[in-house]
C-alpha cells in the first residue's frame, strides 16, 4: 500500500521535541504520565465510553485535534518512523495501543 490515513491523539510530555501546545502552553508531565494519560483514554474508547474524534478534539495536543484527529492520507517517509511503522501495521479501523515518538505518545486510529 502506497498510501494510509489515521487520526491520532497525542499527549506530550516534557521531554516532547516541543514541550507545549494550544492546550498547555508548558508541558510539565512526565512521559510516564502521558503514557497513563494514553491508556485511560484507550480505555475510554474501547468501552464506549468516548468516540475517538470527540476525544481526540477535547484531549490531543496536536493540531489535529480541530479535525477530530485526522491527519488525512500521507505515505512512509512523511511521519517520524514510529508513528508510521505502528500505522503501517495496523488495519483500518483499528485502534493501536501507546505508540511512542519524538513529540510524545499516541493513540493511533487507522481510518484508510
Amino acid at each position: 500500500m502506497s498510501q494510509v490515513r489515521a487520526s491520532h491523539l497525542l499527549v506530550k510530555h516534557k521531554d516532547s521535541r516541543r514541550p507545549s501546545s494550544w492546550k498547555e502552553p508548558t508541558v510539565t508531565r512526565s512521559q510516564e504520565e502521558a503514557l497513563e494519560m494514553i491508556k485511560a483514554f484507550r480505555t475510554q474508547i474501547t468501552e464506549g465510553h468516548v468516540d475517538f474524534a470527540t476525544l481526540a478534539s477535547q484531549e490531543s495536543h496536536c493540531g489535529s485535534h480541530s479535525q477530530g484527529g485526522d491527519l488525512g492520507w500521507f505515505g512512509r517517509g512523511q511521519m517520524q518512523k514510529p508513528f508510521e511503522d505502528a500505522t503501517y501495521a495496523l488495519q483500518v479501523g483499528e485502534l493501536s495501543g501507546p505508540v511512542f515518538s519524538d513529540s510524545g505518545v499516541h493513540l493511533i486510529l487507522r481510518t484508510g
